[in-house]
């Protein structure tokens, strides 16, 4: 990436990234901490978690990382990572949700669920992000102006409302495809409920079939580097060009459009509904 497309120096900055202990969210994270980010690691094993800190600090330099862990799978361990970094960080001036499982071995038809007892994929995916961003969103905004970054994908498919589990009809890839849908949802949602505050919020494609282990395990190849979702991730999170802009879905380093739904008011009203009741009490704890 061209040094003048990004903000050059990012020493005063304090920046969360979820599932930063492999593929493209480690890679950022490297990136940023060698720019002089205040970077919080996020995983959910703690030995990897530590190691992965600690080859950081040796490529770049930082000593100014943090490892948090959490299995996104459980809301309690999402709410016990947020209590952390709410005692233990004054500011959180860019938020990258970037954790995330795929569709597991192709084909797959097993039903997986969360340890809340929500379909796996939606609950990994989308609900803990849903839930981990309000439970930062007043340090967010206090820290503003800010950024709250979702990696989705362009692999998107319609929430249906009467099963949005899929207890009836289970694909392990659709189950991927509509939690990258209510990311989007969440996108839109949250950017106009924080017009005006100084954070703003954007989705992206990073870039397709990346080499990750995500990638490989479904679809058994690749078609772009790593260093492509990572340029994208940065230019969408980091640019002085996307600093005004709020509210997007990025393909690349352009403006792209979604599926119809996610620009259903009802459909999103519907989504929020379900997550803030998926959420329960947690969210004001």
């Amino acid at each position: 990436m061209k040094t003048n497309e990004v903000m050059k120096d990012l020493s005063e900055k304090v920046v969360l990234i979820t599932g930063s202990t492999d593929g493209l969210g480690k890679m950022v994270a490297k990136h940023i901490a060698a720019r002089g980010a205040i970077v919080l690691l996020h995983g959910r094993n703690q030995r990897k978690g530590e190691e992965v800190l600690s080859e950081i600090e040796k490529a770049t330099g930082s000593g100014k990382l943090k490892y948090y862990n959490a299995d996104l799978s459980s809301l309690d361990e999402v709410s016990a990572m947020a209590e952390r970094i709410l005692k233990e960080q004054k500011a959180l001036h860019l938020l990258i949700n970037n954790a995330g499982i795929g569709g597991g071995p192709r084909g797959n038809k097993k039903r997986e669920l969360s340890r809340d007892g929500h379909e796996l994929r939606f609950a990994v995916n989308y609900l803990s992000h849903f839930f981990l961003t309000y439970r930062l969103l007043a340090l967010i905004k206090s820290s503003a102006p800010s950024r709250i970054i979702n990696v989705s994908s362009i692999g998107q498919h319609a929430i249906d409302f009467k099963d949005v589990m899929l207890e009836k009809s289970y694909d392990s890839y659709r189950a991927y495809c509509q939690t990258k849908l209510a990311q989007i949802m969440f996108t839109i949602d949250l950017a106009e409920e924080l017009a005006g505050t100084g954070v703003i919020v954007n989705s992206l494609h990073p870039a397709t079939l990346m080499n990750t282990n995500m990638v490989y395990e479904f679809f058994g190849s690749t078609m772009s580097p790593v260093e492509d979702g990572a340029e994208t991730l940065e230019y969408v999170a980091l640019s002085d060009e996307t600093a005004n802009v709020t509210g997007a879905f990025f393909h690349g380093k352009g403006k792209s459009k979604a599926i119809a739904q996610a620009y259903d008011p009802e459909a999103r009203r519907q989504l929020r509904e379900l997550s803030l009741r998926f959420a329960g009490t947690r969210l004001h704890t």
